[in-house]
């Protein structure tokens, strides 16, 4: 069995494309088939990338189930928590005919594709993504939470098992998260809703559990694993090897695995330092082709930063910055580090960060304290008590009721401000 998931058709890297090495990737898995002499092909969810995926995409699912198709090799798969499960099970039931089977309905959990080798029946039982609120009733669960539902299909599963001749060996298809994997950041969060992490004591009773949504492969125990994703989709995966799995089940139900790699359209480097470090420093030069995601640690934003960057690292395509601090400075909250500094040393400190190390010259630091003196006029106004007319304060146009209208606030983006003269920090903020 070739045990891969997460394809993710349609998705690109950061606005760069990766139908390219998606249809590599098919390619890679069709001759992997051959070569290795596969008997089965599971894909354990999230086909696509989202539930209505590009034309393109349709496309390259629909040439993988040819190609895979004319192998004359089973193909099971399952939808995931980026799939639409009715639009990726539509004409489910003519392509089986095919040899493709397409598992998306809750209530097919315990309805085995049976296919045999030489020691007899291999049960092959695809859990799709189980939603709790919506799979409840499907699956017979008590409550809508994720361990409760995914427990509940499983029962099926065991309870069809047993009718089964003894020696039938399982195998069960599940896009869950299961504790223990560990995630990276390009996997949607599923632990909303009462979907949360679910044990791997749940799966008992089977030989094997082909996992997907975890992009990482990984081992949660030796029956039960993930492939991960044939593709890296966030800097996060930037040390993930990328593989599929092909498992051998014996006659007994034992599981012999063989970690296979995918190709690697070009390898991700997160890099980090001053900018001037990162533009001469030879250490990084391994990385000059990579995809790289740059963090600038320079005290002060450097000038065109990215434009210098790109001239070594033409493919850079993400830039953070995190400015270095000392200890204490790291330590310090907010508040500590304002103590003992006027609004206005407040706000030139500001005008210097964001400029990139240029402080404010002497005209602006006139027009700074000007619109400070408006701000404590204006609140002194407000809190001097009622007015001689109706008690309440004037707006600067007449209209009653209303805070003071201090002029030129909008331009300085102040916004609002709290009375003692912290109108700086409120900009800084």
């Amino acid at each position: 069995m070739l045990h891969t998931s997460d394809w993710h058709l349609g998705r690109s890297f950061h606005r760069v494309s990766m139908l390219q090495a998606q249809r590599d990737f098919i390619q890679h898995l069709v001759r992997t088939v051959h070569e290795r002499e596969v008997e089965a092909v599971l894909v354990a969810g999230d086909v696509y990338d989202r539930a209505v995926p590009p034309l393109a995409a349709i496309e390259l699912f629909d040439d993988a189930l040819h190609q895979l198709a004319h192998c004359g090799v089973p193909t099971i798969l399952i939808s995931g928590n980026h799939d639409s499960a009715r639009r990726l099970g539509v004409a489910s039931g003519l392509i089986r005919q095919a040899g493709v089977h397409l598992r998306t309905d809750p209530a097919q959990c315990g309805t085995p594709i049976l296919l045999p080798d030489a020691h007899g029946d291999v049960a092959f039982y695809g859990l799709p993504y189980l939603e709790p609120h919506l799979a409840r009733a499907a699956v017979g669960a008590d409550r809508a939470r994720h361990t409760a539902v995914l427990g509940a299909a499983m029962d099926r599963v065991r309870a069809d098992l047993a009718t089964r001749p003894a020696g039938t060996r399982s195998v069960v298809l599940a896009h869950a998260f299961v504790a223990g994997g560990a995630g990276s950041d390009s996997e949607r969060d599923i632990t909303v809703g009462g979907v949360a992490a679910v044990p791997a004591s749940v799966f008992d009773g089977v030989d094997y559990v082909a996992l997907g949504h975890l992009h990482g492969c990984q081992r949660i125990t030796e029956r039960v694993r993930y492939s991960g994703s044939p593709l890296a989709y966030s800097f996060s995966e930037a040390n993930h090897r990328k593989s599929m799995w092909l498992i051998d089940l014996d006659a007994a139900g034992a599981v012999h695995a063989e970690r296979l790699d995918c190709p690697v359209p070009r390898p991700l480097a997160r890099i980090a330092g001053r900018l001037d470090d990162l533009l001469t420093d030879p250490r990084y030069e391994p990385h000059e082709d990579s995809w790289v995601e740059a963090t600038l640690t320079d005290p002060a934003r450097p000038r065109e930063p990215m434009a210098r960057l790109v001239r070594r690292f033409p493919h850079i395509l993400s830039l953070a910055f995190a400015p270095e601090r000392t200890e204490e400075e790291a330590h310090a909250s907010y508040a500590q580090r304002l103590r003992g500094r006027t609004d206005q040393q407040i706000a030139e400190d500001f005008v210097t960060h964001v400029r990139a190390g240029r402080a404010a010259d002497a005209e602006e630091r006139v027009v700074l304290s000007d619109v400070f003196d408006e701000v404590r006029a204006a609140a002194g106004h407000e809190h001097a008590g009622p007015g001689a007319d109706d008690g309440a304060p004037d707006d600067g146009a007449g209209a009653p009721g209303r805070r003071p209208r201090v002029p030129g606030m909008r331009a300085a983006g102040a916004g609002r401000t709290r009375p003692g003269g912290d109108g700086a920090a409120e900009v800084a903020r």
